[in-house]
């Protein structure tokens, strides 16, 4: 052989070389670019996934507080009428202390009474619930209101409860009038 033929043979071994090299490259490349590819699918489909269960739960929670908000809405739907009625029943209260102190209104107080006690019963089918305070119970400002102070008749009254002015009531679980309290010094 030649030199020339050499020389040429030599050209044509890198040539072929180089080709596989590129071959070889652009293989790699192509899986490269398939494993991306690949991962890029799979990670835009796992935040698909995380917006969905988010937004699902999102809508989730948007139910229950709506449906929780509508049940507290009925319940608490006559608040206004119950608590105009609460002068009513106050009155009422007082007009039957008032006929009972007189014997001869006998047939008077039993018609008043009567219709007060219609009245509870239905005002308590709506919800309407009283608060019970008695004498002597712990005052609690959370749950009473102080109108005055007056020194305490008697030393185990003291910080406690001494007269009840107005009764407070509960609709359901909603206080829409909170009872006034004498408490004692």
């Amino acid at each position: 052989m030649s030199k020339n033929n050499k020389e040429e043979k030599h050209i044509e071994d890198e040539a072929k070389n180089a080709s596989e090299q590129a071959e070889t490259d652009t293989a790699t490349e192509q899986t490269i670019e398939e494993v991306t590819v690949e991962d890029q699918l799979k990670e835009q489909v796992q935040q698909e996934k995380d917006k969905y269960l988010r937004l699902f739960a999102e809508f989730e929670n948007y139910k229950k507080r709506t449906s929780r908000e509508r049940i507290e809405l009925f319940q608490t739907a006559s608040k206004d009428v119950m608590v105009a009625m609460l002068p009513v029943l106050d009155d009422f209260e007082r007009a039957l202390l008032h006929i009972e102190e007189d014997k001869e209104a006998e047939e008077l107080r039993k018609g008043v009474l009567l219709i007060y006690n219609k009245l509870i019963q239905t005002l308590q089918q709506k919800g309407l619930a009283k608060i019970e305070v008695e004498k002597g119970d712990k005052f609690d400002p959370d749950h009473h209101e102080a109108v005055t102070q007056i020194p305490a008749p008697t030393d185990d009254l003291k910080g406690k409860i001494v007269d009840v002015i107005e009764k407070g009531y509960k609709l359901g679980e909603t206080v829409i009038r909170f009872p006034k309290v004498v408490i004692g010094q």
